[in-house]
């Protein structure tokens, strides 16, 4: 069997992927990227129920880098292509191209996935999971190593959410996607007509279960700058969920 080391996928931007402006939201993004790499994992053998079978496990995302030069409007036809990177003991990264039926990158991303246990929730070695005769490619989309992110100010309160029905996945924890969605929501309307995001990386650290609530807390410090920096705290089990850093650009 011929295993390919990338996987295309063309997608339509539908009404329900856009925002009030009619651009592609970015948790929408997220969700194509990350259906273009569970469709890539299934075809080499690396798909949930074989994971679930053969090692126990499950694919968990622990940190994401995405780019957006232009983001697709409604009615738009864009695709996307995903190449896992050789793997690590414990960490794969795999990247993602997007671009426009011109062939125009719209956006670049970069990730970096786990294998835990299903049931003990630990991490397991992903350097194994792979056919042999895969030929993995080298090229790394974004330049850049995913790392510790952290405020350089105070962080203020902007809401609580409480994980509910709509937001969790297959797994029966908080989608990555949604995740996104908690984000966004901390700005009103009127910021993000005022302002886009070009960038945004996101360091998932714990899961996010059902009937948790999640705090979310930014810090606005290095605003003038175009940076943003977002955490997400589940302040009943006192741990971090995640933390993000946004680069914001003003609208012309």
């Amino acid at each position: 069997m011929h295993f390919s080391p990338s996987y295309i996928k063309d997608y339509e931007v539908e009404v329900g992927l856009v925002d009030f402006r009619g651009n592609m939201k970015l948790s929408s993004l997220f969700l194509c990227l990350q259906d273009a790499a569970v469709l890539h994992a299934e075809h080499l053998g690396a798909g949930r129920i074989e994971m679930l079978e053969r090692h126990h496990g499950l694919w968990v995302l622990g940190r994401m880098r995405v780019d957006v030069a232009r983001y697709p409007v409604w009615g738009d036809k864009i695709t996307v292509e995903t190449w896992p990177n050789q793997p690590g003991r414990v960490e794969c990264t795999r990247n993602f191209l997007v671009k426009d039926s011109a062939g125009t990158v719209l956006a670049k991303a970069v990730s970096v996935w786990v294998i835990i246990d299903v049931e003990t929730r630990r991490l397991k070695r992903a350097d194994s999971v792979f056919p042999e005769e895969l030929d993995f490619r080298g090229e790394r989309v974004i330049d850049a190593k995913l790392g510790k992110l952290r405020a350089s100010g105070e962080l203020d309160l902007v809401h609580r959410r409480v994980v509910g029905y709509s937001d969790i996945d297959v797994n029966g924890h908080l989608n990555n996607a949604k995740y996104v969605d908690f984000i966004t929501d901390c700005f009103s309307l009127d910021e993000h007509q005022q302002h886009t995001i070009r960038s945004i990386e996101v360091n998932y650290s714990n899961e996010a279960l059902p009937g948790e609530a999640v705090s979310l807390y930014k810090d606005l410090t290095q605003f003038e700058q175009g940076l943003v920096y977002v955490e997400g705290i589940d302040e009943g089990l006192k741990r971090l969920i995640f933390k993000a850093k946004l680069h914001v650009e003003p609208n012309l």
